[in-house]
């Protein structure tokens, strides 16, 4: 599972933790962590005793309901893994249990507080973060979280997962630097498409582009035939459309590519555009999205990581797992700094940036992660690079300006 709808819908936290229990898609993917290393040290305890050590906290659902207590000790195991690879840098690392609620999240930060906690990474979910927040922006503390929610986002919270739009641009931006104009969008109707068609419209509408048609479809194949003759009947009417937008992932896909392929609508006629949902194996496996265009982090830092993660704990890391990684990486690097100047608003949304597993990326002023992605396009076994992710984020600039 790559950056596709799974990770938004398990970390968007929508209201409730118990949400994992009946999404277990969410994780149907990933192999649940287990067996191997089980970590360096208890739930409560920090994982370097140096009484010198920058104190970092963790806030995981350790004991969360359904398959919460699952992501947390990949995401653990992860954070681990970061101290492992900057051979025993001067950082405790201390784990707290949220149980996967707001109040539990409320009473480990404070606990992280009184320890002296000068960062605190996580916690997953929203509502977590919200309860968070005032601890630590009244003890003048960062939190670097992983929900998707970007309204828990600003006032000293930073999220460093992907939002759901944050593909969106950069492969739009690609389109119309390869002289797509006018397009056509077919949207699900559901949050997801909502965030998703916002962002595709408003890089459209800044490259000069268009929207010629718009359908939206919802439920499964029944509900998907009616749109698809919509768009079907606007390119046979004779209107000009270069590329089709679908943001759409494993679950919707494999019913909806060969709906459009009876229509004799595919990317060899018409360029598919897709976004970090269609980065799953067995896209190539729909005839009618070969050739497809979608943006996603090149694959080679996910899977160096996941190799790492595997022969240290003996399972397949979930795909979230890479953002811990990162958020440790990052309190690693800012550790070297003295005190009082390592966890500023200066260093974390400093310009240039860091580079992590997904590539690089930088903390905005306003909480949420600005990106460098590549564009992938699918192939039957799989998908390639056609454009490679930017190396400096001034190139990000111009390849989201579509040059």
């Amino acid at each position: 599972m790559r950056l596709s709808q799974r990770i938004f819908r398990l970390t968007r936290a929508f209201c409730t933790p118990v949400f994992l229990c009946a999404v277990s898609v969410a994780l149907a993917s990933c192999t649940t962590p287990g067996g191997g290393t089980s970590g360096l040290g208890d739930e409560t305890g920090a994982l370097n005793q140096d009484p010198n050590a920058v104190k970092v906290a963790l806030l995981l659902p350790s004991s969360g309901p359904g398959n919460a207590s699952q992501v947390a000790q990949a995401l653990r195991q992860a954070g681990e893994l970061a101290l492992f690879d900057f051979n025993k840098p001067n950082i405790a690392l201390i784990p707290k249990d949220t149980g996967g609620s707001a109040g539990g999240a409320r009473a480990a930060a404070q606990e992280a507080v009184n320890e002296g906690a000068e960062l605190i990474i996580g916690p997953l979910f929203a509502a977590e973060v919200r309860a968070v927040a005032p601890i630590a922006q009244q003890n003048g503390i960062p939190v670097i979280a992983f929900s998707t929610d970007r309204n828990v986002a600003g006032n000293g919270v930073y999220l460093l997962s992907f939002l759901a739009d944050a593909d969106v641009g950069r492969v739009a931006s690609y389109a119309m630097s390869r002289g797509k104009k006018n397009f056509a969008v077919l949207i699900p109707q559901s949050a997801y498409g909502q965030v998703a068609e916002s962002a595709f419209a408003k890089t459209v509408a800044r490259g000069g582009g268009r929207t010629v048609v718009r359908a939206t479809y919802s439920g499964g194949r029944s509900g998907m035939v009616s749109p698809v003759q919509q768009i079907t009947n606007a390119i046979r009417g004779g209107q000009q459309i270069d590329a089709l937008f679908l943001p759409a992932g494993s679950d919707e896909l494999p019913q909806l590519a060969p709906l459009l392929a009876s229509n004799g609508i595919a990317s060899d006629k018409v360029q598919f555009l897709g976004t970090g949902q269609w980065d799953y194996p067995g896209v190539g496996s729909q005839q009618a999205l070969i050739g497809g265009w979608y943006a996603a982090p090149d694959p080679k830092g996910w899977s160096r990581f996941a190799g790492r993660y595997q022969r240290t704990y003996g399972s397949t890391p979930p795909r979230i797992a890479s953002l811990a990684y990162d958020a440790v990486s990052l309190a690693i690097s800012l550790s070297k700094n003295p005190p009082g100047q390592r966890y500023t608003y200066a260093q974390l949304t400093r310009s240039t940036g860091f580079s992590g597993v997904d590539g690089l990326f930088r903390l905005r002023p306003d909480g949420t992660a600005e990106r460098g992605l590549a564009i992938l396009q699918v192939q039957p076994s799989g998908a390639r690079v056609i454009q490679g992710a930017p190396r400096s984020f001034s190139q990000n600039q111009s390849y989201n300006a579509g040059n």
